[in-house]
């Protein structure tokens, strides 16, 4: 059995690449199950954001299982070969796991150190034990990353003032404003007529943020109303307008700054519908659902300015620097994390010897305690056949209690190897069965 994941990223994948991969938690069920179709995935779970898509698997074989994965993206996607393979990448087990651990603690994301990528992971564990996709060994991996995530925001400072793909969208905007005016920084959104589509999870930090950076009042718009109004109640500081998705367009025709993130499978903004509008003044669209709300066509439509989520790398990149030093901090505990499973992985491979050890004991107690208890005669109560069969379980216990604890304790693989050698031989152990 290998760990081993493939996956795509921000760092590895643009937008366009990435929304094709992207799979939403009312299709994981249906993608979970493909994958453990295939006779070479023993165990699987499903890490879909709108920044990277990863695959993490318990395979027989890595090559082949690795391949297996591979091309169940492309399937999923519907993307050839040559189109999708230069943007995957795949890690195996020691490799896997330490990217796992990177992951959950933000050092891969996109903003180094973002909190929004622990919950998740968290998900990612939910859905796999849910859907039963996932057996004792990604459900350990996956909740000691998620363990390691939370150490590294108590135990460092990189979670200290953290940002989200929603401030840095939020950041994006004052930028963009501020180079407007010919002046490169931050400016005050508040003379901006703001909307933000979308009452998700993402939507809620925008506002959020766009309360801490001056917004004077937002537009919100959702297809279900109700919860618009349930998220905009969280606000009461914030003036809220909350409007069905019916009013999209009178949104676009009045608003100078409009953000996106819903979960519309196409895009819900196009070139086609901007033309039609008779909008007051210059529009500025910022983008960051995965797949893409607004469609790459509309940089053709004038007085329109459109920015997707690859395009907060020009805020990211401008604070980044300070929070290297801090990522130096959390790289100690990704690692002592990473050699804690490692170890407990190593043990594992304890168990079949183990296993065959104390069945092979078992055996002989169970033929002597026979051949024992049948020259004792009929008078021998059966009150005293359990004393003495506990008797004889105690003893072989006793015996077993040392070498199996020394054969899983953490050590160097090559001495764990040696000394199952040395057992297997010493008891005629039958070897084990290969995994095909």
């Amino acid at each position: 059995m290998h760990i081993a994941v493939v996956g795509l990223s921000h760092r590895t994948a643009p937008v366009e690449i990435r929304e094709k991969l992207s799979i939403p938690e009312q299709t994981m069920e249906t993608s979970l199950q493909t994958l453990r179709g295939n006779d070479q995935v023993l165990e699987v779970s499903i890490l879909s954001t709108c920044n990277r898509l990863e695959i993490y698997t318990l395979v027989r074989h890595p090559e082949r299982g690795i391949s297996a994965i591979s091309d169940f993206l492309g399937q999923h996607s519907g993307l050839a070969t040559e189109d999708l393979s230069p943007h995957l990448f795949n890690f195996h087990h020691d490799e896997a796991v330490a990217h796992l651990m990177r992951v959950a603690a933000g050092l891969d994301s996109l903003v180094l150190g973002e909190g929004q990528i622990l919950s998740q992971v968290k998900k990612m564990v939910r859905l796999g034990q849910e859907h039963k996709s996932m057996g004792p060994i990604l459900n350990r991996l996956l909740t000691q990353a998620v363990s390691t995530g939370k150490r590294v925001r108590s135990e460092t400072n990189l979670g200290t003032g953290a940002v989200s793909i929603s401030s840095a969208a939020v950041e994006l905007a004052q930028l963009k404003l501020g180079q407007a005016q010919g002046e490169d920084q931050l400016m005050t959104l508040e003379s901006e007529l703001v909307a933000v589509v979308g009452a998700g999870r993402m939507s809620r930090l925008l506002l959020q943020h766009l309360q801490a950076k001056g917004c004077s009042g937002v537009m919100l718009l959702n297809r279900t109303r109700q919860r618009a109004e349930d998220l905009s109640a969280d606000f009461p500081e914030l003036p809220v307008e909350c409007r069905p998705l019916d009013d999209l367009n009178h949104c676009l025709s009045t608003c100078s700054l409009v953000f996106t993130s819903t979960a519309a499978d196409d895009p819900i903004v196009d070139a086609s519908l901007l033309k039609q509008l008779k909008r007051r003044s210059f529009l500025r669209l910022i983008d960051i659902g995965v797949p893409r709300n607004i469609a790459s066509d509309v940089v053709d439509v004038p007085g329109v300015e459109s920015h997707d989520v690859d395009d907060l790398h020009e805020v990211v990149s401008r604070n980044q620097e300070a929070r290297q030093q801090m990522a130096k901090e959390a790289e100690v505990v990704l690692q002592e994390e990473t050699r804690l499973f490692l170890e407990w992985w190593d043990s594992l491979e304890a168990v079949p010897t183990i296993n065959r050890l104390r069945a092979t004991l078992e055996a002989i107690r169970a033929e002597e305690l026979q051949k024992a208890l049948s020259r004792m005669g009929p008078d021998f109560s059966a009150r005293e056949r359990k004393v003495v069969e506990a008797l004889s379980k105690g003893i072989i216990n006793k015996i077993l209690h040392t070498p199996v604890t020394q054969l899983r304790a953490p050590q160097a693989r090559p001495e764990r190897q040696q000394a199952l050698r040395v057992v297997a031989s010493l008891f005629e152990l039958d070897p084990p069965l290969e995994d095909g």
